[in-house]
Formats: C-alpha cells, sequence, structure tokens
C-alpha cells in the first residue's frame, strides 16, 4: 500500500500538482522520498547543467567562481569527471540545490563506479550497510 502511495505520490509531484496528507511530517518525509525518486535517473553531470541552464549561467562563469578550468566543468556536466567533494559542496550553494540531495547523488555514484561490475556488488552493499549502522569496521 505505501509503494503505490508514493508511486502516486511522485506522478502528482513531477507533474506540480498540490496533494493533501493528513499529517505533515508525513507530507515533508514523503516529498523527500519522491524527490530522490524523481531525479534517480538522472546523473550529478545532469543535474549541475540542468541547475545552472535554469539559473542562466554560462559555463565559462560557473567555472570561474569554482577556480577550475571551463573543460573540467564541461568534462563534469557530462559525466566524464568526478567532482571532489568540495567542489560538490561549492556548486550546490552557488546553483542552489539542496547539499544533502546533491551529496547522496554524488556519494552513490562513487559506490556505483566501485560495485558496477562486482557479481555481488548487491550482497557486499548490505554488509556495508549494516556495518554503517552499527560501526562494524574500524579504520586503524
Amino acid at each position: 500500500m505505501i509503494l503505490i502511495y508514493i508511486s502516486q505520490l511522485q506522478i502528482l509531484f513531477i507533474k506540480n500538482l498540490t496533494f493533501i496528507v493528513i499529517n505533515q511530517k508525513m507530507l515533508l518525509h514523503l516529498t523527500k522520498i519522491v524527490k530522490l525518486r524523481c531525479f534517480i535517473l538522472k546523473t550529478t553531470g545532469e543535474i549541475l547543467r540542468e541547475s545552472r541552464e535554469k539559473k542562466g549561467m554560462l559555463l565559462r562563469h560557473l567555472s570561474a567562481t569554482l577556480e577550475i578550468d571551463t573543460a573540467i566543468l564541461s568534462k563534469i556536466e557530462r559525466g566524464e569527471r568526478k567532482a571532489t567533494r568540495e567542489q560538490i559542496n561549492k556548486l550546490a550553494e552557488i546553483l542552489e540545490i539542496d547539499k544533502e540531495y546533491l551529496m547522496i547523488q554524488f556519494l552513490s555514484e562513487r559506490i556505483l563506479y566501485e560495485l558496477r561490475n562486482e557479481d555481488l556488488g548487491i550482497k557486499a552493499l548490505k554488509v556495508a550497510e549494516n556495518a554503517i549502522k552499527y560501526g562494524g569496521i574500524k579504520n586503524k
């Protein structure tokens, strides 16, 4: 039932329609889920390019603000180069993108890059998730 409800909210959110949920905390929680699901198929670079274009910023102006070469930013937007964590934080601020959302997207792509060709990737992710939740692995 919840999955169907989230799917319906996702459709409503995409079409920018308004909807009423009795519990406002639930509304906020579901809105975050819906936003993440709406953008799940976009890469970090695509999100950055769309946000930059919506703000009417030229690639050269944004790269100058970041103090990086225009070619590097272009490659980041095309997915040919990975941004650094610091660049992601600056881009979120400059382009007014939710930092948490953009960082989750950035980190998920890093994980995907490492595990994409691994037969046991999903199982490894589950083990890593438990380690994160319960503090199972310590760095020395």
